[in-house]
């Protein structure tokens, strides 16, 4: 990693990262443009403000050991994205996808938070996500600890004002609490044992399973399914996805999405 101490600030010289690509695609939902190629936003409690000039990236009033121990591993700087963009492009459509959004970055999170997130993602928009995750934040102060929820039922999270999503809620939290659904015990497990522990809690599917595991728990094989992934697979992948992507289909779902949604059109 090239970086220096400048003040206050870390200053990261980084390729294959855009902030803009990598923060509004849909994998996090705590991130605001804070000015141009300017974003604020959270890990869990801890607070960041980061911004992108080319290939120089500013992470503001920050330490060099939570930019090490924090956000070196949540925006997922040990990967060698310039190798796995090469990877992928063996494949022609997964070229034009990599090409289109080349700073797209898994950004590594909580499992917990994941899980939260992902729940309440159910059939939702990312500004009405926001907003009930925002709620849910200024509540308790930050983003909870699972404990903070524990004994909660769905009347109890009326204030997030996210619908029927609450009893999901309070089922996964239930289920935590009793030690039926133990999220470190998941992410340990391969992914399709994972998918299907997940899967017990009410209102996850597969999709949603997914992300919880690629976002969430590092599993690079997870690839969630929406209805434009859904689209992709029918028109360019109808046997599966490319042996270019075997092990890291998630991340290569990430640069599909982003260009079946808007680069296709172009």
């Amino acid at each position: 990693m090239d970086y220096y101490k400048k003040g206050s600030d870390i200053v990261l010289r980084q390729k294959d990262l855009d902030l803009g690509q990598t923060l509004d695609c849909g994998q996090a939902f705590r991130w605001e443009k804070a000015g141009d190629d300017t974003y604020t936003g959270f890990f869990l409690r801890k607070a960041l403000t980061v911004s992108q000039k080319d290939d120089i990236f500013t992470f503001r009033d920050t330490t060099e050991e939570e930019f090490l121990g924090i956000w070196a591993d949540y925006f997922d700087l040990m990967r060698d994205y310039g190798e796995l963009k090469e990877r992928f492009s063996e494949d022609e459509t997964m070229r034009k996808a990599c090409g289109y959004a080349p700073g797209i970055r898994l950004l590594r999170q909580d499992a917990f938070e994941c899980a939260v997130s992902f729940v309440i993602s159910q059939n939702n928009n990312i500004p009405r996500i926001k907003g009930i995750i925002g709620r849910l934040c200024e509540r308790f102060g930050g983003f909870p600890e699972k404990e903070q929820l524990y004994g909660m039922d769905a009347d109890d999270f009326a204030f997030l004002r996210a619908g029927f999503r609450g009893k999901y809620l309070a089922d996964l939290c239930s289920r935590l609490e009793s030690g039926e659904t133990d999220i470190d015990a998941i992410s340990a497990l391969p992914t399709d044992e994972a998918r299907k522990e997940l899967m017990k809690v009410k209102g996850i599917g597969p999709k949603v399973a997914d992300c919880i595991m690629l976002f969430g728990m590092d599993k690079c094989d997870a690839f969630p399914k929406d209805v434009w992934i859904k689209r992709v697979m029918a028109e360019y992948y109808p046997q599966g996805m490319p042996l270019c992507t075997k092990g890291c289909e998630g991340i290569a779902q990430q640069y599909l999405f982003h260009y079946i949604r808007t680069g296709v059109k172009t």
